[in-house]
């Protein structure tokens, strides 16, 4: 059977195009859809259908725009309520794409309307099931996430219908279909999803915690709900972008495509208030920067810590990029409904030194002269990692502040003592430094390299929580 996944790491996510005898079908796709276009045209298939398997959170999916440049069918499963044209499917509800078909399973849960994508080859031969966010490599999806658009939608009640998705329409499939799921570590959308990105139905019943064929509705749910971490704010903004529409990506495209000479970019700045978003690696930031702009990397977990850090998706943003990175920029903060972007500091940040524009700078230190420091002067050291990050190691009185909780914290970070920043490789602390910086905070530094770095050295540390003043 030729089902492709094409799975996009940065938010791990993976969409799976399907094609047989010149038809095509796509799951979950992206908000970019030319790629899927292009695919299917190598082929010279038609794309009849957009398969979604619920509304997503997590990013803002490109089947109104695949709708619209292929005639495509969108396709959502029971109870589903699109604001706009779609085919909303029954229950056992049978699709044929060529010669194969897809069968319709719906698996509450998740959110309501998921669904489940049985896939069934030439010869009536069940292949496997794309199954959303129903079922992970390694977990399944978490309840929590439809209770923040839908209010009496709690947790546990949908925990329990999951349980029932699982128990009456997922296991007593054959155990050797494959499990094509939508998305693996790193998303946001479970809590211990694996490294692996597909499996067999019946390897998931051995190992996956939520399949154990022994286990209650009860201990199901409380297994389910015990370690969920808040989920990022932008979540309910996309879900509602997926359920209303949103603008096409060719249009926000254009509206972000726009060079700006320094002169240019400093006036629009000035007259917009648009957030100057820089991403650049974090020791190129550090060196030298515009005043007031922010440092989340693209060569990171981009959009995710584009979603948790800028409370507003409506947020108009002026991009600071290396050259030649602009549209990949615009495109993955499309991909999670920040389609305001209005244009980017051309020739990059080489013009604005150039043009004799003030700069910022941010204060590293290796670690070797951490440690040195931190043995001499016992400074304050705040950790912005995860707190399981640091519930497993940290440095001895590190104070831990997350850094998708660190808004919260501000008052709590001293501007009169000196303190060090650190996270695991540098990233999430220049992005700490760089909110701090634009908040008025000047004496600290940050580690170069991390606690990566910081474990090599002689810095004492310690496997479990230390009492903290600050939070």
């Amino acid at each position: 059977m030729k089902v492709e996944q094409i799975y996009t790491g940065c938010l791990a996510h993976a969409a799976y195009y399907l094609e047989s005898n010149g038809e095509a079908a796509v799951f979950d796709p992206l908000r970019e859809v030319q790629p899927y276009i292009n695919r299917a045209k190598e082929s010279g298939a038609k794309i009849k259908y957009v398969f979604e398997t619920h509304f997503h959170a997590d990013f803002v999916s490109g089947h109104l725009d695949l709708k619209k440049k292929t005639g495509a069918e969108i396709v959502f499963g029971p109870t589903a309520k699109p604001g706009y044209e779609a085919t909303i499917a029954e229950d056992g509800q049978v699709f044929k794409v060529g010669d194969y078909r897809v069968k319709v399973i719906h698996t509450p849960g998740h959110t309501m309307e998921s669904t489940t994508y049985l896939l069934i080859d030439e010869n009536g031969r069940e292949h496997g099931i794309i199954t959303g966010d129903t079922l992970f490599i390694g977990d399944v999806g978490r309840p929590d996430l439809a209770q923040h658009v839908i209010e009496d939608l709690t947790e546990e009640k949908l925990a329990a219908h999951l349980y029932d998705s699982l128990r009456n329409k997922i296991m007593p499939l054959s155990d050797d279909l494959i499990v094509y799921p939508n998305h693996g570590a790193g998303s946001a959308c479970g809590k211990m999803m694996s490294k692996e990105t597909t499996d067999t139905l019946g390897h998931q019943k051995e190992v996956n915690y939520a399949l154990r064929a022994d286990m209650s509705k009860e201990e199901f749910i409380e297994e389910l709900l015990t370690g969920l971490t808040t989920p990022p704010g932008y979540f309910p903004k996309n879900v509602l972008m997926n359920i209303q529409g949103y603008e096409s990506f060719d249009k926000v495209l254009e509206q972000g495509d726009q060079p700006l000479e320094p002169e240019a970019f400093e006036l629009a700045a000035n007259e917009s208030g648009a957030l100057i978003l820089d991403t650049r690696e974090a020791g190129d930031f550090a060196k030298g920067f515009i005043p007031n702009s922010i440092n989340i990397g693209l060569d990171g977990n981009f959009a995710p810590w584009v979603g948790e850090m800028i409370p507003d998706i409506k947020q108009e943003i002026l991009l600071v990029t290396y050259p030649g990175k602009e549209e990949e920029a615009i495109t993955r903060l499309s991909r999670v409904g920040y389609d305001h972007t209005i244009g980017y500091l051309k020739g990059g940040f080489e013009t604005w030194i150039n043009a004799g524009k003030e700069i910022d700078t941010v204060n590293r230190l290796d670690a070797e002269k951490f440690e040195k420091l931190y043995k001499e002067e016992q400074p304050l050291v705040i950790d912005v990692r995860k707190k399981s990050e640091y519930d497993s190691e940290h440095i001895l009185n590190a104070v831990n502040i997350p850094l998708n909780e660190i808004n919260k914290h501000l008052a709590e970070i001293p501007k009169d003592e000196f303190f060090v920043l650190h996270c695991e490789g540098g990233y999430r602390s220049m992005l700490a430094a760089s909110i701090l910086k634009q908040r008025g905070w000047e004496n600290f530094k940050d580690v170069d390299g991390g606690f990566k770095e910081i474990s090599q050295t002689s810095v004492p540390k310690t496997d479990y929580v230390c009492p903290s003043t600050l939070l």
